[in-house]
């Protein structure tokens, strides 16, 4: 193996291994995930053989980690938060603070610090959004009720966990050996106000001007009709966006790249940027998952197997049942609270990025990073068994009396306001795909574009209209556009002919195609209404599709031998 390029090599043996894992993973009937951790446990460095270079791989899990966040803020938008609010905010921040409580326990049992025993409970007490995006998705449960809750309730877990990591630093230092006499709760107040200050104004930013700018920009690629070109705005607006992020407002990358996502999820881009992104997002996430099992070491379910299975208890099962009686407790009933149950049996990524700090800080022990990786990577592992076993007790626990009936209003109402938010964001792609049919159905000469080609067209349009009498085009003039008419009619006189014309058909593009000045004078004979495309786009728009180029120059040449005639 050439060492002199561990990028590669790190990139290929990860893809190689984990195909042959996954794969073999699901003739056992196991779930992909599982094979892609066992992959990063082969080549990490606690077993022998080839040894990948962690640093890089931990650089492309982030980069997983940054698509799959973007992805899912292409699914999630503001109005399906704030739909879910009654139960995604008090219900995250509750199974917070119960389960950094429990942590907490087990680390002063065990004999650590207080201040290390807190960061230790809030790294379990953090679900993984990664991996429950895929979970769901592979259930073809992301769109339900439940699916839809759980999504919110991590994000609200998600931007706590922001707050903790912008925190855990000038609290380790007020904790520490070193503190000095003037430490105490007035030294928090700046940190808190610049932390609150910087996620208050990158959220304003984000959700204000980011509609206005992200769109236009997108749209701005798209007319170029390069479908390369629009993969790679989407991909620059993903990377960049949480790069840049987290450089002027110190929020982590996920986070960065999740609001990127909520931005375009309400412009008419979203569908098509998330379809250009998921093959990027499938390889990164392997890579993700794999770094993951780089960073563990099976020794410790030798050396500490109590402690292993304790901490598993409290993520898998603690967290599954303070989930979901937590739910039941704000009034919800048990179709919504079991799956958060399910939802929230596993540790990820933020629980890895919480624990690196709190090492670099001094407050977590060495071995309390093991404990971490040990938890997420088996409670990942059962994740599917929690789905399953939830899937077997909810009929029955639906059917006991004392829960017969419980949170129904709430339910209705929550399933009201998403049904909502459901609605309107349908309006808006029936909206869209009637344009594009009306286009189809008003102008044959289109017919036989496909839907995206239709799309292009349709953001090269600029509409235009002129009252009875209007010269719309003058003989003599240069030629700056085509016409076509949506609805009145015009009037062209040419070579001593008049030929009237009306919904559907166009004008103006045989001087655009010839590059010679207008041989004709066309005039409005009633109100009309007009979308117009610029010499460069119809010329530019023409050349990527030949075929409807032939269709114009047949129409251009039967124009020409009747002037003629």
């Amino acid at each position: 193996m050439d060492h002199g390029v561990p990028l590669i090599s790190t990139i290929a043996v990860s893809f190689v291994l984990a195909f042959c894992l996954a794969f073999l993973a699901h003739k056992a009937r196991l779930p992909p995930l599982v094979g892609y951790l066992l992959a990063g446990v082969v080549i990490g460095p606690f077993t022998p053989g080839f040894v990948a270079d962690a640093g890089l791989a931990g650089q492309l899990a982030e980069v997983g980690v940054i698509l799959l966040m973007f992805g899912v803020g292409l699914h999630f938008s503001p109005a399906d938060l704030i739909a879910v609010r009654g139960i995604a905010i008090p219900g995250a921040l509750a199974v917070i603070a119960l389960v950094t409580a429990a942590g907490a326990a087990l680390g002063v049992l065990w004999g650590w610090s207080l201040a290390g025993a807190v960061v230790f409970g809030l790294c379990l007490s953090v679900a993984s959004t990664v991996v429950l995006l895929r979970a769901l998705e592979e259930r073809n449960a992301l769109s339900t009720t439940a699916g839809r809750v759980a999504v919110g309730w991590l994000v609200v877990e998600d931007m706590a966990m922001v707050l903790v990591l912008v925190l855990l630093p000038p609290v380790a230092a007020l904790a520490g050996p070193q503190a000095g006499p003037s430490s105490g709760l007035p030294s928090l107040l700046v940190p808190v106000g610049m932390t609150m200050l910087k996620v208050g104004t990158f959220v304003a930013i984000a959700l204000m001007i980011g509609p206005r700018v992200v769109p236009w920009l997108l749209k701005q690629v798209a007319r170029t009709g390069s479908r390369e070109l629009f993969t790679l705005s989407v991909l620059a607006l993903a990377l960049g966006l949480a790069y840049g992020s987290a450089e002027l407002f110190g929020v982590s990358f996920a986070l960065g790249a999740f609001f990127a996502g909520v931005v375009l999820s309400e412009s008419r881009f979203g569908h098509r940027a998330a379809a250009e992104s998921i093959p990027m997002q499938d390889a990164f996430a392997v890579l993700f998952f794999v770094s993951v099992g780089m960073v563990f070491d099976p020794g410790i379910l030798v050396r500490q197997p109590l402690s292993v299975a304790a901490v598993l208890a409290l993520v898998v099962i603690g967290k599954a049942v303070l989930a979901a009686g937590v739910t039941l407790l704000l009034g919800y009933p048990v179709s919504i609270a079991l799956p958060m149950a399910a939802a929230l049996s596993r540790i990820g990524e933020f629980s890895f990025i919480l624990g690196a700090l709190g090492m670099q800080t001094g407050v977590l022990p060495g071995e309390a990073k093991d404990l971490v990786v040990a938890a997420a990577l088996l409670s990942m592992t059962l994740g599917p068994l929690v789905f399953v076993c939830i899937d077997r007790i909810t009929p029955r626990l639906r059917a006991w009396a004392p829960l017969r009936g419980h949170g129904q209003h709430r339910l209705s109402q929550l399933q009201s306001d998403l049904d909502d938010v459901r609605r309107s964001t349908e309006a808006r792609e029936a909206e869209r795909k009637l344009e594009v049919r009306t286009i189809l159905e008003l102008f044959p000469v289109f017919g036989d574009l496909d839907h995206h080609a239709t799309e292009d067209l349709l953001l090269l349009f600029h509409p235009a209209v002129a009252q009875p009498g209007d010269r719309v085009l003058r003989k003599g003039d240069r030629a700056t556009a085509a016409y076509f008419i949506s609805s009145g009619s015009v009037q062209v006189s040419a070579a001593g002919r008049e030929i009237v014309l009306g919904p559907g058909d166009f004008f103006g593009e045989m001087a655009l195609l010839s590059g010679a000045r207008r041989n004709a004078n066309v005039t409005a004979i009633d109100y009309c209404q007009f979308f117009t495309v610029t010499r460069r786009d119809f010329v530019s728009f023409l050349a990527r599709h030949p075929s409807l180029r032939e269709r114009i120059d047949d129409i251009v040449a039967q124009r020409r031998a009747m002037n003629r005639a």
